[in-house]
């Protein structure tokens, strides 16, 4: 819970129709079940006490009575536990009768939530025994209290405030307007839907994207526990099909027609962090009453950092800018080159300008920046002579990687141009007075400043404009020359994260039908990512960026939850051990952690004058969009809760 981590359930008992002794008894096991998984929110189907489909005979007094009685014994059993549990059941109030969920936590009833929207349609009659419930909430004596009563309850933690827990029931959720709509607004983070969803066929899919769209729309986690093996077939079968999102992520299925828990974990901090970012999701809690909860396993009030850490179980991808999916990937791969080319294209139709200057150097970032521009020219129709594609070779340049530049500019079919610029650098030096032997930084941004230069002077010669090649894992390490590489007339690259960058040059490889295009494109994919500013040894790339700088795909996964939700550098680490377990050890992890935070911030200013360059993801760091950031903001507080982290606790 520290993180905000909050261990859910829900649970499809094995139910016998209108034997509520039995249901009881099977209800208990799973919270048996739940208490050893350390679950803290447990919902069940709808009406599971009684069983959905008891027709006629929710009509009967002796069933209600019996329904009624299990509730009581079931909250009861709940003494000194922690989860508050959803439980469906049908109850009298004032001479009509509801379906409702109620709410059970440590003992007590919190809450009854009716149903609001009563389908009688097709193969659902259940207007012909049940009321619909009102929004406005009243009170209910129950077993000698008064209880709330009506859809409007939101149940809030007092250790956790981001936690609050707003119910509805299975058919509310597919009207045009769901009660959840309202729920989220009034502030809730988590929604539970008691269902009793028969199955049909390709019904499935349909609920699935319902109940995960739903959780996208709401910015909040989505638990559906639906009625399974059981229930009545006189004239429908039903699945056990349940679900839990959030934020538009599938995190947990059952198997249907198989009787089971799934049990995972809901990220509040995160809906909370988003919706704060939301600034269209606009809050109001009017008709709303809030009942508040513990969890008496947790003696240490709402000081966050005493909460008990929750063992995670879901998936944490380690790479969350690339889908794991091929197909999906391959998608992404095809509308991000589209993106980029579609955003130079634009640029050149501005300009009028028929020519573009590239810098090739042989690595993965000018490689991607050249076939950019090859398709965005192909848009255009334009002749790829127009792309002036220059190579810079100098102290650091490789024959591996020089060759490769060759014959990628050859088959794309652009312009080829050699400028080296040794000589210009050595006067350089000399000007200024600076030892050549000496490799420190003046002797890497002295050619990196070079080779802009040139490229500037080549796009004046040729009315063009100067593409750059510099990705967004660059620009948010600040590991860019001010004024060198950091600059051009458009960035084609700048929201594109580095480990994207290689399935981006991967994808177009794999499309292609020239072979020398695709074999050269390998082989970049295969070369270590070097801004090849020392000398080489022994003919080998001697200045690897990741030894510097640290490894790429942990700095992408810390740039993605700093930027896209805002974490806590703590959480950020917890979150990173978990996802890179066997691949990186904790000091480690945390070693590169402060290097990042460390030039994230120093290094602000040159992301403040960033060239123009297309947005295509969720995150990106342009000043004119997704990261207004002073340049001299301190960092003190991301590295003091770095510094409380302790190792292997």
């Amino acid at each position: 819970m520290r993180d905000g981590f909050l261990k859910v359930a829900a649970a499809t008992p094995d139910i016998k129709v209108a034997d509520c002794e039995f249901n009881k008894e099977q209800i208990i096991n799973c919270i048996k079940k739940a208490e050893n998984e350390d679950v803290k929110v447990l919902v069940f189907p709808e009406l599971c006490l009684t069983g959905y489909t008891c027709g006629d005979l929710f009509l009967q007094e002796t069933l209600l009575r019996a329904a009624k009685n299990a509730l009581i014994e079931i909250a009861e059993y709940t003494a000194n536990m922690d989860a508050i549990i959803f439980i469906g059941l049908p109850l009298q109030n004032n001479g009509k009768l509801y379906n409702v969920a109620a709410a059970v936590q440590n003992g007590k009833v919190l809450g009854f939530i009716p149903k609001c929207h009563i389908p009688n349609y097709s193969e659902f009659y259940e207007a012909r025994h049940f009321t619909s419930g009102n929004k406005e909430v009243s009170y209910i004596l129950f077993q000698g209290e008064k209880v709330p009563f009506g859809s409007r309850l939101l149940f809030q933690c007092k250790q956790l405030e981001e936690i609050i827990i707003a119910a509805e029931i299975c058919e509310d959720l597919w009207v045009p307007q769901p009660p959840s709509g309202d729920h989220a607004i009034a502030g809730a983070t988590l929604i539970v839907n008691l269902s009793a969803s028969d199955e049909t066929t390709g019904k499935d899919i349909y609920r699935r994207d319902l109940v995960r769209n739903q959780s996208a729309r709401l910015i909040c986690g989505y638990m559906y526990a639906s009625a399974g093996e059981g229930e009545s077939t006189t004239d429908l079968v039903f699945s056990g099909h349940n679900i839990i999102a959030e934020n538009g992520t599938m995190l947990v299925e059952s198997e249907r027609f198989k009787n089971e828990m799934v049990t995972t974990e809901i990220d509040f901090f995160k809906l909370v962090n988003e919706r704060r970012r939301m600034t269209t999701f606009l809050m109001n809690n009017t008709g709303y009453e809030v009942i508040y909860f513990s969890y008496p396993s947790m003696k240490c009030g709402v000081d966050n950092k005493k909460l008990p850490i929750t063992n995670l179980t879901r998936f944490v991808d380690k790479s969350p800018f690339v889908p794991s999916i091929r197909e999906d990937r391959n998608k992404r791969c095809s509308e991000i080159l589209n993106l980029q080319a579609m955003g130079l294209k634009k640029r050149l139709m501005h300009t009028g300008f028929k020519q573009v200057v590239i810098g090739i150097s042989g690595g993965l970032d000018s490689t991607l920046a050249l076939l950019v521009a090859s398709k965005a020219f192909s848009m255009l129709n334009l002749d790829k002579k127009g792309i002036i594609a220059v190579t810079m070779p100098c102290f650091g340049t490789t024959d591996r990687t020089y060759q490769n530049a060759v014959t990628l500019i050859e088959e794309i079919g652009a312009t080829f141009k050699e400028v080296r610029i040794n000589e210009a650098v050595l006067l350089h030096f000399k000007n200024i007075g600076h030892d050549e032997n000496v490799h420190d930084l003046t002797f890497e941004n002295a050619q990196a400043r070079e080779r802009t230069q040139v490229l500037m002077d080549i796009a004046g010669q040729n009315n063009a404009i100067v593409v750059g090649t510099g990705d967004m894992s660059e620009l948010a390490l600040g590991w860019a020359t001010y004024n060198g590489d950091h600059m051009s007339m458009y960035g084609v690259n700048a929201s594109v994260p580095k480990t994207l960058v290689r399935y981006l040059v991967s994808y177009f490889a794999d499309e292609l039908e020239n072979q020398k295009l695709k074999e050269v494109l390998y082989d970049v994919l295969d070369t270590p990512v070097s801004p090849e500013l020392l000398p080489p040894k022994e003919g080998e790339i001697s200045q690897k960026t990741e030894d510097i700088v640290g490894p790429y795909e942990l700095h992408d996964f810390f740039l993605y939850y700093v930027m896209r939700f805002g974490f806590m550098p703590s959480k950020i680490y917890r979150l990173a051990v978990y996802a890179f377990h066997g691949e990186y050890d904790e000091e480690t992890i945390l070693k590169w952690l402060k290097t990042f935070y460390r030039r994230f911030f120093t290094q602000q200013f040159k992301r403040s004058c960033l060239p123009d360059g297309p947005k295509v993801g969720s995150v990106a760091v342009s000043p004119r969009g997704d990261l207004r950031m002073p340049s001299d903001a301190s960092m003190n507080l991301w590295m003091n809760d770095l510094d409380e982290i302790e190792i292997g606790k």
